[in-house]
């Protein structure tokens, strides 16, 4: 990513008073410097849905889709060896003048070489999460989306991703709860590990999540992708199981035109219950990148499933409508 305006102008207000009290600066000395700041990034995304509960609720809502603001900073420190750092807030509430504040979505420090890969800890997507959990992910409002039933958090982790060994790229993560976290609080060890093999247009994935300290089953979750790219389209294909509580299935195509994409999914859940509950979310995004800093999209979903999923008795349907826009930088 580019330097922006504001880093550019800090490093001018920074090191322009270091160059006139010492020697006239040259150019490349400048350069270096400039190219030292860290990158400071962030985005606005606003969203207006219509979320509609068949014979239940129906709701309009103009919202904060997730606008954050971040910076990140690299360096290497020996040859070979980076080190990098990065921080991202959100949760501005960028919709409303009095929101409360911002909370930290990601914060980590780490180490990566060629020859050892990477090492990182702190607050970030996990193993898990990059490694199978592709269509929950992926679309920009998800509120209907089903994903997978693995609950090791994103934060107090430890991750490490390997070098590629011939297209196969291998993943872990321990995340550290302890017992001085909060008031009752016992100790726990939750782990995810993960395989990732490339070869030319396919992509293979397998991870676990321990689930250790979880409530509800405890028991391990385990993950299978499948990725194909062909040229402009994409197609994925995703299960997910825990015993005792879910088996997910889940398919997603992308197709991209020029300055256009399109995305349609399917995703089903059984839930491991005395009545095989079953939920099902059939979603369609149409995206079109106004500009290299902004892009604009609409977001269809359809939900579905057996009688009372979304809390309404003899009824199982529900349906989102929205239309959103971001600008990043």
């Amino acid at each position: 990513m580019k330097k922006t305006l504001l880093a550019s102008a800090i490093a001018v207000a920074t090191f322009s008073g270091a160059a006139a009290a010492q020697t006239t600066m040259s150019a490349s000395e400048l350069a270096a410097k400039m190219d030292s700041m860290p990158t400071v990034y962030g985005n606005i995304q606003y969203v207006l849905y219509h979320d509609s509960v068949k014979g239940g609720e129906s709701v309009v809502e103009h919202a904060d889709n997730g606008s954050t603001l971040g910076v990140k900073h690299d360096h290497e420190f020996a040859p070979g060896i980076t080190g990098f750092f990065k921080l991202e807030l959100d949760g501005f509430g960028a919709d409303e003048k009095d929101s409360t504040g911002a909370n930290i979505d990601e914060a980590y420090i780490g180490i990566k070489g060629d020859s050892f890969g990477q090492l990182w800890v702190g607050s970030d997507d996990s193993t898990y999460e990059r490694a199978v959990d592709e269509i929950s992910q992926y679309y920009e409002v998800a509120t209907l989306n089903i994903g997978a039933d693995y609950t090791t958090g994103e934060g107090d982790l430890i991750q490490y991703s390997s070098p590629s060994f011939g297209g196969l790229t291998l993943m872990g993560a321990v995340q550290i709860n302890g017992d001085g976290e909060a008031a009752g609080a016992e100790k726990s060890y939750p782990y995810q590990l993960a395989a990732v093999y490339e070869m030319d247009a396919l992509e293979l994935a397998f991870a676990m999540d321990s689930n250790d300290g979880a409530a509800g089953s405890n028991e391990n979750t385990y993950g299978l992708r499948a990725s194909y790219s062909a040229g402009d389209l994409r197609v994925t294909g995703e299960y997910h199981t825990t015993k005792d509580a879910s088996d997910t299935y889940g398919v997603i195509g992308y197709y991209t035109m020029g300055a256009n994409q399109f995305a349609l999914s399917y995703e089903m859940n059984v839930a491991d219950d005395a009545n095989d509950t079953e939920t099902s979310t059939v979603t369609l995004q149409a995206l079109h990148n106004l500009s290299d800093h902004m892009y604009v999209y609409f977001e269809g979903y359809l939900g579905g499933g057996d009688d009372g999923v979304y809390g309404v008795a003899d009824e199982s349907e529900r349906s989102i409508a929205s239309v959103g826009g971001v600008y990043y930088f």
